[in-house]
């Protein structure tokens, strides 16, 4: 029996070996879970071609949108093969909130997350024509106020924690509206319906000449932005941003998963990958599978807390 299970595991390993030393030979097809044109298709488009030239094949840009990114992760870990030929673009906070709220078939452990490659921290926004010019001009206008409304993309999400940890260290009473995306917030804002959004760095720089950012939820400021001050710089500790990534279907080779981790490794530290994305407002950031694995496993606990907060505050 132990001879049985020895020899099963040793072809298993000699199997893995002979396909990652072939790897790849034929085009990969890249996932985006979204729909064409947001964030994830962005930074996909910069890094095809450099993938190409490192890997040696065509890199194949698909979508699987749905579901905020369910319906992709799902055939991910379902039904994907495990071979390196499938590759899904992946977001954080999204594959740890969705499981958390329940009715997904995958499990946030189960998404093999090889590599995050950039970040969009969390910005908030007025029209460019609003009274209101600063930072200190929204606290006012909102202290004292019953509500005030701020749209974002999505909910749960990094815009929709952002507006709950802003308005719980500031003592305003903000309401979160939640749309689909940047093409319905933005138009709600300049239209009216709301005061504010929480939206991304990159929406601060798309729209700069119809928004006015007026703070943005990071540690430091960021070189493409650099006259937008944090929140901290006020004193309110309020640091969000969305993560993306790529991940592998479940059981891929770990041979495999170094050609490809060793792939977005190279494409992320390019010089011109580097600029054209920080130019659109990206912020690089560099995570292997380790520190990916890592970096998820301390924020479940991070969006669980909010999200149970966010549950109780709906009571």
């Amino acid at each position: 029996m132990k001879k049985a299970v020895f020899l099963l595991c040793l072809t298993a390993f000699i199997f893995s070996t002979v396909l990652a030393a072939d790897f790849p030979t034929k085009p990969i097809t890249y996932v985006i879970c979204f729909d064409p044109g947001g964030e994830s298709d962005i930074t996909a488009r910069i890094q095809q071609p450099y993938l190409e030239k490192i890997l040696g094949v065509s890199i194949v840009i698909t979508y699987k949108a749905g579901g905020g990114g369910a319906t992709g992760w799902s055939e991910l870990v379902n039904r994907a093969t495990p071979d390196g030929y499938s590759i899904y673009g992946t977001n954080l906070p999204h594959i740890i909130l969705q499981p958390i709220q329940g009715g997904v078939p995958y499990k946030t452990e189960q998404i093999e997350n090889i590599y995050f490659f950039q970040t969009t921290p969390c910005t908030l926004v007025v029209p460019i024509d609003s009274p209101i010019k600063t930072f200190e001009d929204f606290v006012k206008f909102a202290s004292g106020k019953k509500s005030v409304l701020i749209g974002g993309s999505g909910q749960p999400s990094a815009n929709s924690f952002a507006t709950l940890r802003f308005a719980k260290v500031a003592k305003l009473n903000l309401t979160y509206v939640p749309f689909t995306g940047t093409g319905t917030a933005v138009p709600a804002l300049l239209g009216g319906n709301v005061d504010a959004l929480m939206t991304y760095s990159t929406v601060s720089v798309q729209y700069k000449d119809k928004l006015r950012t007026i703070a943005i939820a990071t540690e430091q400021r960021v070189p493409f932005l650099p006259d937008v001050p944090t929140f901290r710089e006020f004193g309110y500790d309020v640091v969000e941003k969305a993560f993306r990534g790529v991940a592998v279907p479940p059981g891929t080779p770990s041979e495999i998963k170094r050609i490809l981790e060793a792939a977005f490794a190279e494409v992320n530290k390019n010089p011109e990958v580097r600029a054209k994305m920080e130019e659109l407002g990206f912020v690089m950031e560099d995570y292997n599978e380790e520190q990916a694995k890592e970096l998820v496993a301390r924020l479940i606990p991070y969006y669980k807390e909010l999200w149970d907060e966010t549950q109780k505050m709906g009571k």
